[in-house]
């Protein structure tokens, strides 16, 4: 299932980006369907009568080859790289999370997606010592020769930035890697451009609206080796992303705030529960440089390598569709306890799973748990 990194051919990127942007594929259905099936291509040829056996009324939206080719045209005019997960220049720790963005939009320096990573975030309406030690903390981090990604959110993610610009940093955008948002920080995001790198899994033009933004915190953590939280609320985006770093086997770590400021919550209960307490630099690249002397996990191409697995007999099939279907709730179960409830072995489960992701059925959740869509397919 692992192997050495691969460039795909002009045919075979383009058919990526057909299976990623067709109708109810998101990052982990995109893994299951090469798993699945060897290739984008023949998943995509597949996907209809997928979507079908799982219950879906209409037919599925497969990505058109003429809009993938706009898109691709479009990101050609910015001047960026395509990137897929399997490929050389892929950030090597986001390919191995479980849901990395299949293709990878860069502009600028896509030589840094190479280099080891810190991400910095935190609160939006910042204090000034907050920016104050975000800037000094990211230059010093950069001058370790650690590249610092962040969000281009306004507060700590644009101190964040402005730090480690001239050593090196990487904005990961909500929507298109062209649309800067928020607007004020336009100058910083030409400077990233000039001197770092921006990265979005959105097409160019792509507008970001509220739901965009967990995912593109999954990127800014699943990139880097650890997540530093300066100040944030306790219901913050940045605790999100504190969240899926651990979820991801990365570091984390907080700085410590005073009690009576609301935006020290966040990094305090964090420390309380066990992150690394952080008030400068050092306390950063001890644990960092330590990990990079070791051979990680992550460094793998999991989901991307894949061969092709035989399918399940289709007998087999229509009796574990009515039997995961009746074990199957709003409420999120573990898959792993789906298999052994339904008494069915994991390659059927799996193919039941997949059919009724792609008819709008299913809904994955964290810590491999899904749930049934009582509507809207």
């Amino acid at each position: 299932m692992f192997g050495d990194t691969r460039t795909l051919s002009a045919s075979e990127r383009l058919d990526w980006l057909r299976l990623i942007r067709s109708e109810n594929v998101g990052p982990r259905t995109f893994i299951r369907l090469l798993e699945r099936f060897g290739s984008a291509a023949r998943a995509l040829a597949e996907l209809p009568d997928l979507a079908k056996r799982g219950g879906r009324a209409r037919p599925i939206v497969v990505c058109p080859k003429d809009a993938a080719l706009r898109e691709l045209e479009a990101a050609g005019k910015l001047g960026c790289i395509v990137l897929a997960a399997c490929e050389p220049g892929y950030p090597r720790l986001l390919a191995a999370i479980d849901d990395p963005p299949p293709i990878l939009y860069a502009l600028g320096n896509p030589s840094l997606l190479a280099k080891p990573m810190i991400a910095m975030v935190g609160a939006r309406n910042a204090s000034v010592n907050g920016r104050n030690l975000t800037r000094r903390m990211a230059g010093d981090l950069g001058r370790a020769e650690l590249v610092v990604v962040s969000g281009l959110a306004r507060g700590v993610d644009t101190a964040a930035h402005e730090g480690a610009l001239s050593t090196g940093t990487v904005a990961v955008l909500a929507g298109g890697v062209d649309v800067v948002y928020p607007p004020e920080n336009q100058r910083l995001y030409d400077d990233i451009v000039a001197m770092g790198c921006a990265v979005s899994e959105m097409p160019p033009g792509t507008q970001p609206q509220a739901s965009h933004f967990p995912r593109r915190n999954r990127i800014v953590s699943g990139m880097a080796l650890g997540v530093v939280v300066v100040e944030a609320s306790l219901k913050s985006g940045s605790l999100i992303t504190a969240r899926l770093a651990g979820e991801q086997g990365r570091e984390v770590f907080a700085v410590p705030g005073h009690p009576m400021d609301p935006r020290a919550q966040g990094p305090n209960d964090l420390i309380r529960h066990g992150a690394t307490l952080t008030e400068g630099a050092d306390d950063v690249t001890a644990v960092v440089l330590d990990l990079l002397r070791r051979p990680l996990a992550e460094d793998r191409r999991g989901p991307f390598e894949t061969a092709i697995s035989a399918p399940p007999d289709e007998s087999a099939l229509a009796y574990a569709r009515a039997l995961v279907l009746e074990s199957l709730g709003p409420m999120p179960v573990a898959v792993d306890l789906l298999i052994r409830e339904c008494q069915l072995s994991a390659s059927v489960v799996s193919m039941v799973l997949l059919e009724l992701e792609l008819a709008g059925r299913l809904e994955r959740h964290p810590g491999q748990q899904v749930a049934l869509l009582m509507a809207g397919y």
